[in-house]
């Protein structure tokens, strides 16, 4: 589901879902405004959206390794997160 949570930064359609067609209305198309599993976008929209959180929370990336955030502290104690997600750019 962390794919979910991208902000899609161009327009995107789909067709209506199974199940959810309105009848009459069958030939309109929705407008997706967050991200959806499968969606070629959505593993760069929902990095991006976890990056920005990590730099506000004062977490560094490394130079070698973009999925690698370090957070060191006044008192010499650091703290090291490791970021593996299966599709991630």
């Amino acid at each position: 589901t962390a794919f979910l949570h991208g902000e899609l930064e161009e327009e995107i359609y789909m067709e209506q879902p199974e199940g959810f067609k309105v009848p009459g209305k069958e030939d309109l198309v929705c407008r997706l405004k967050k991200s959806l599993y499968g969606l070629k976008q959505a593993p760069r929209q929902w990095y991006k959206k976890f990056d920005s959180f990590m730099v506000d929370h004062n977490f560094k990336k490394t130079k070698n390794d973009h999925c690698v955030f370090i957070k060191r502290y006044e008192s010499g104690d650091f703290l090291i997160l490791l970021l593996y997600v299966d599709d991630m750019l």
